[in-house]
C-alpha cells in the first residue's frame, strides 16, 4: 500500500504500489542511488544493488561515508531508474521520456551475521552477471569483514512508469513536425579477454543480456 511518503503525486496515474511491478524493474537495474542526509547536507551516490526477496541490499567498503551514514539508523532512499525511450513530440513543451523508475524508503540495517552477509554478497554478483558466482573465486574472510552490506526492507516502495506514444495538444496534431519514439534499451558487446586468458568466454559473459 502506498504511504505519504511514496504516493506519486505529479502523474499519478503512473504510480505503481505492487510487488509484481517494483521487483522486476529493481531486477533489471544495474545500478542505484542512494539518497542520505549528512550534517544537514544531501548527498546522493550511486552503488550497486540486489533484491532477495522482500530485502533490498547494497554493498561497499567500510570507509564509505555513504554507507557509514546509512547503517546509523537514519532515513535513506534508494532509487533506481530504467530508461526505455525519448519522446518527440510535435511541441517542445510535451517532449517527454518513457521510463520505468522506483522508489525505497526507509531505515537500513546492517547486515553482521556471516552467512547472511556472503548471500548478499552471492545476491548482488548473480544480480550483476547471472552464472558468475559458482565460476569465480569465493570471497575469503577478510574481504567477507573488509565489505558493508546494509539491508533494506521493501515495506515502503513505489513505482513510476511512463509509456507509450507522445501527449500532443490538438492543435499541434495538425503542424509538419515528425512526432514518436526513440526505443532505447542496454546492449553488450562481444566480451573483451584480460591477458593471460585463453579460451572463449564462458556462456553467462558470450550471451549476455539484462532481464527484460
Amino acid at each position: 500500500m502506498p504511504t505519504q511518503h511514496t504516493t506519486v503525486k505529479r502523474h499519478p496515474e503512473r504510480g505503481a504500489y505492487d510487488r509484481a511491478t517494483i521487483d522486476p524493474i529493481l531486477d533489471e537495474a544495474l545500478i542505484c542511488h542512494l539518497g542520505f542526509v549528512v550534517e544537514g547536507r544531501p548527498f546522493v551516490i550511486p552503488t550497486i544493488h540486489a533484491r532477495d526477496g522482500d530485502t533490498l541490499y547494497v554493498h561497499g567498503s567500510p570507509a564509505s561515508r555513504m554507507l557509514r551514514a546509512a547503517k546509523e539508523s537514519v532515513d535513506i532512499c534508494v532509487t533506481v531508474t530504467l530508461l526505455d525511450g525519448l519522446v518527440l513530440a510535435r511541441s517542445v513543451y510535451n517532449h517527454s521520456m518513457n521510463y520505468r523508475s522506483v522508489v525505497v524508503l526507509g531505515r537500513a540495517r546492517e547486515v553482521t551475521d556471516r552467512d547472511e552477509k556472503l548471500r548478499a554478497m552471492q545476491r548482488v554478483v548473480e544480480h550483476v552477471v547471472p552464472g558468475r558466482w559458482n565460476d569465480a573465486r569465493r570471497p575469503t574472510d577478510g574481504e567477507i569483514k573488509g565489505t558493508t552490506i546494509l539491508a533494506l526492507a521493501l515495506d515502503e516502495a513505489s513505482a513510476k512508469i511512463r509509456s507509450g506514444p507522445p501527449t500532443d495538444d490538438d492543435a499541434d496534431l495538425g503542424l509538419p513536425v515528425w512526432a514518436g519514439v526513440i526505443p532505447l534499451g542496454l546492449e553488450s558487446g562481444d566480451p573483451v579477454p584480460d591477458s593471460g586468458i585463453d579460451g572463449p568466454p564462458p556462456a553467462y559473459a558470450a550471451e549476455y543480456e539484462r532481464l527484460t
